[in-house]
C-alpha cells in the first residue's frame, strides 16, 4: 500500500452524495428507499484485484493470488481482513503459471471448501482448476482441471445450489480465439465436475458494455438470489483495463430454467461503476473510486440464499482504483463496501423471443 493511502473516515460530502442519490432514485420513479446505514467506503490495505471473501460463523475468509501463490486470510470483519496476514495454502509449480482470481466457495453439499482459480499461459491456455479442503483457511489439496464442456478458454468460474441443483457458471470463449468473454453456465455433478452442455447465459452485446473492447468482457459472475427466490448473476462488464470496468445483473424470470439464455434479462446498464454516460437510468457514479469491479458478495458460508432481506444492506467486497490516481492494474485497491435489493425494477430487451420486459428486485451498491 503506497504511502499516503488509508480508510476515508465519515464526512458530510460522504453523506450528502448518498442522500442525493437515494433522493434522484426516488424521484426517478424507484420509489422510496428503505432506511440503510451508510457508512465511508472503506479502501483495504490489499493492494491487489478480485476479492473473494465469504462469512463462516463469525469469521470471515478471503483468498486472493499475486499470480503465482493462492493466500488466505480471516479476520472478525471485512475491513479486519486489511490487517489480517497471509497465509499460503497453495503455491503454483513452473508448468502452471498466471493464477488468476481465485474464488472461495462453500459447498453445501458437501460441507467442503473449494478454491475455483484459472491457470495457463496468460493468454489462450488460461483453464480453469479446484482445489478442496475441510478448512477455509488452510490444508487444501492439489488442484485438478476442471474437464468443462467443450474444453474452451475459461476463467473466474464458481459453483452454487439453485432448485436442488448444483450449477458452475464463469466467464469463457465461444472458439478458440479471443474475440469476446461471454458468460457460461453448465450443470454439475459434484463440486469439481460439470455434467452436459454448456450453455451462454450472456455476452458482451449492449452498447453500454462496449465502450472498452479487444475484447469486449463479461467476467465474473457472482450468483445471488433476491427476496422472491429469483436467480441474479451480477457480473463485471468492459476491460478491467479501464475505468469504465463496471457491475451489471442478469435477473432469471421466475420459474425460468438458467440454462436458456432467454430466460434471463439484463439491466438496462451498469448498476455500479464510475461513468454516468454508462449507467442505468436511476443508478449514480461513484464518488470516490474508478471502475469497481469484481466484487464478492459477503454471504454466510457464501449461499446465495443468505442473502438479505429487502430493506436491509449487506457487507461487499470489490476491486477499484481511487479516484485521482492514474488507472492501472498495478493500482487496483480492495474495498469493502455494502449492498440491498431495490425493489420493482423493469428490464427490457428488443427483438427477442419471448417477453421483452421484466419486473423484480434489482440491486443497489454502496461504496
Amino acid at each position: 500500500m503506497p504511502e499516503g493511502y488509508s480508510p476515508r473516515p465519515i464526512h458530510l460530502s460522504l453523506l450528502l452524495g448518498l442522500a442525493l442519490s437515494l433522493s434522484a432514485c426516488s424521484d426517478a420513479g424507484y420509489g422510496t428507499p428503505p432506511p440503510v446505514a451508510i457508512t465511508a467506503q472503506a479502501q483495504l490495505s490489499i493492494r491487489n484485484a478480485d476479492p473473494s471473501v465469504i462469512r463462516v460463523n463469525s469469521t470471515y475468509y478471503s483468498v486472493e493470488s499475486d499470480g503465482n501463490n493462492i493466500y488466505s486470510r480471516a479476520a472478525s470483519s471485512v475491513n479486519g481482513l486489511a490487517s489480517a496476514s497471509r497465509t499460503l495454502i497453495w503455491s503454483a509449480p513452473r508448468n502452471m503459471p498466471n493464477v488468476w482470481a481465485p474464488e472461495l466457495v462453500r459447498d453445501p453439499g458437501t460441507a467442503r471448501y473449494y478454491v475455483y482459480f484459472a491457470s495457463g499461459d496468460g493468454g489462450s491456455g488460461q483453464r480453469t482448476y479446484v482445489s478442496e479442503s475441510a478448512s477455509p483457511a488452510s490444508g487444501y489439496s492439489a488442484p485438478q482441471l476442471m474437464n468443462l464442456p467443450d474444453g474452451k478458454w475459461a476463467i473466474d468460474g464458481t459453483s452454487f445450489f439453485f432448485n436442488s441443483q448444483r450449477y458452475f457458471v464463469w466467464s469463457g470463449w465461444a472458439g478458440d480465439t479471443n474475440v469476446e468473454q461471454n458468460l457460461y453456465i453448465a450443470r454439475m455433478s459434484s463440486p469439481t465436475a460439470t455434467t452436459g452442455a454448456r450453455y451462454v447465459i450472456s455476452q458482451p452485446r449492449e452498447t453500454w458494455e462496449r465502450v472498452v473492447g479487444n475484447p469486449f468482457i463479461n467476467e465474473a459472475p457472482q450468483p445471488i438470489k433476491d427476496p422472491n427466490g429469483q436467480l441474479h448473476v451480477v457480473y463485471s462488464a468492459n476491460g478491467s483495463w479501464s475505468d469504465q470496468y463496471c457491475l451489471a445483473d442478469l435477473r432469471l424470470r421466475a420459474g425460468g430454467d438458467p440454462t436458456y439464455v432467454w430466460d434471463w434479462y439484463k439491466s438496462n446498464g451498469c448498476l455500479f461503476g464510475s461513468n454516468r454516460s454508462t449507467l442505468m437510468s436511476g443508478w449514480d457514479p461513484t464518488l470516490y473510486v474508478n471502475g469497481p469491479g469484481h466484487h464478492s458478495f459477503v454471504l454466510q458460508n457464501g449461499d446465495i440464499g443468505t442473502s438479505p432481506p429487502a430493506g436491509s444492506s449487506f457487507p461487499l467486497a470489490y476491486h477499484a482504483v481511487p479516484k485521482g490516481t492514474t488507472y492501472s492494474w498495478s493500482n487496483r485497491m480492495w474495498y469493502s463496501g455494502s449492498f440491498m435489493w431495490w425493489g420493482n425494477i423493469t428490464y427490457s430487451r428488443s427483438n427477442v423471443p419471448g417477453a421483452t420486459t421484466n419486473t423484480g428486485y434489482s440491486l443497489k451498491f454502496f461504496e
